[in-house]
């Protein structure tokens, strides 16, 4: 399998403000025709430190791609420093020159003077044309080996890396497939998952079994190869089928869907409505659910009860359960879910009260001590949780803990 090295060039890339995402569109390109990349690397305009990077990557990778710094103006540098990159001088080319004429002449103007540089190529390298702006591609090939040299611009970009450049990286990799498929995993900590999971995975070598984890969900992923798309596939679906045999209601998504996905298809297709009340969470459930498109199908109000004086008044918590038991509790958690269904006319609702911290924790109840509500017309329970994490994780994970509560018992699954 040959692997690859992406170069992205430009110095605005180096600041907070700007992603390079051509490098992640580029690495899955790759990755589906069998080549892996092993090494990425951002590179302001800087001649010396660009050329140093495509030396040595060129020197240790069958396959090298460069992003960006093809157009006219003085921090453009990548075609000059790619051609000193591989001892190579940059060759003038007129028809190049002639078509770059011809594009600015549509478009009622004359062609600055400054994008003659822009007709000017790797001695030995193929041209790789750009309909969509001024900046050609370069494609150098040495000793088995290729340089591609791609403009910044990703509506530039891509649709020239599939047209030339994917035909070429697909021959290298010798007719080769990846995919990929990914179960969505919640309510486990790593080590329980892979204890449980390995000895399954462990038997394939292919397809090779990675786990990887967010703050709210693990995702076990599966990456096949072989000679076909559907073989590749068939290999994952095998695979997949035995870990979610094993892991059960805790996988909630067999091809990437977030939670909040997930349950916002499940309520519409049981044509339930829904309300939420939330106290540590602070909307955070409702914010999800209402980033779906068509959550006006399911949605109907959300409360953001913070105070004690809230909860009783907006949602008619017995202020004697706050004094008995404190707002962090089963009783006015239970209480809540109620109200809040009571109030919107909902067919459920659920409920979050918590200590998301740094303050507030006590040796009863520490930080990280939440629970979950939930109230339809049968019934009325709530969940305790005890997570870990600072402030952030302890809300995001309450969130997803509310809303994994609602798809298991809307789904028919255990939700207790």
């Amino acid at each position: 399998m040959p692997v690859a090295e992406i170069i992205a060039v430009g110095t605005e890339l180096l600041t907070p403000n700007k992603s390079d995402t051509n490098s992640l569109w580029l690495t899955s390109r790759l990755n589906e025709c069998g080549v892996e990349v092993k090494l990425k690397t951002i590179v302001g305009d800087d001649s010396l430190r660009l050329e140093e990077a495509v030396r040595d990557a060129f020197g240790r990778s069958e396959i090298v791609i460069t992003t960006g710094g093809l157009g006219p103006t003085e921090d453009d540098i990548t075609r000059k420093t790619t051609a000193e990159a591989v001892d190579r001088d940059l060759v003038f080319h007129q028809e190049l020159l002639d078509d770059l004429r011809r594009k600015f002449k549509k478009f009622g103007y004359e062609m600055p003077e400054k994008n003659r540089q822009q007709a000017f190529l790797i001695d030995g390298a193929e041209s790789l044309p750009n309909p969509n702006g001024s900046a050609v591609g370069m494609l150098f090939r040495s000793n088995g080996r290729i340089l591609v040299v791609l403009p910044g611009p990703p509506r530039e970009l891509k649709p020239m890396f599939d047209e030339y450049v994917w035909p070429v990286v697909s021959d290298m990799a010798g007719g080769v497939v990846v995919v990929r498929k990914s179960l969505r995993v919640t309510g486990l900590g790593e080590s329980r998952l892979d204890e449980l999971i390995a000895p399954i995975y462990t038997k394939y070598e292919n397809p090779a079994t990675s786990t990887l984890f967010s703050k709210t969900d693990i995702e076990v992923q599966f990456t096949a190869t072989a000679s076909t798309a559907d073989a590749a596939k068939a290999l994952n679906e095998k695979l997949a089928h035995e870990v979610a045999g094993v892991l059960g209601a805790a996988v909630f998504s067999d091809d990437g869907e977030s939670m909040e996905v997930v349950v916002g298809r499940a309520l519409s297709e049981k044509k339930l409505t829904l309300a939420v009340a939330e106290s540590c969470t602070g909307g955070l459930v409702a914010k999800r659910l209402t980033d779906i498109p068509g959550s006006s199908d399911f949605m109907v109000e959300g409360f953001v009860t913070y105070s004690n004086d809230a909860k009783t008044e907006r949602l008619g918590v017995p202020k004697m359960a706050i004094d008995k038991h404190g707002a962090v509790s089963a009783e006015v958690a239970e209480a809540m879910a109620a109200g809040a269904r009571d109030r919107a006319g909902s067919d459920i609702a659920v409920s979050i009260t918590g200590i998301a911290g740094p303050g507030g924790g006590s040796r009863e109840k520490p930080v990280g001590t939440v629970y979950i509500g939930f109230a339809d017309r049968d019934s009325c329970f709530s969940r305790l949780l005890n997570l870990p994490g600072d402030r952030d994780l302890i809300r995001w994970r309450s969130s997803q803990a509310a809303l994994d509560l609602i798809r298991r018992r809307i789904m028919n699954r255990d939700g207790k």
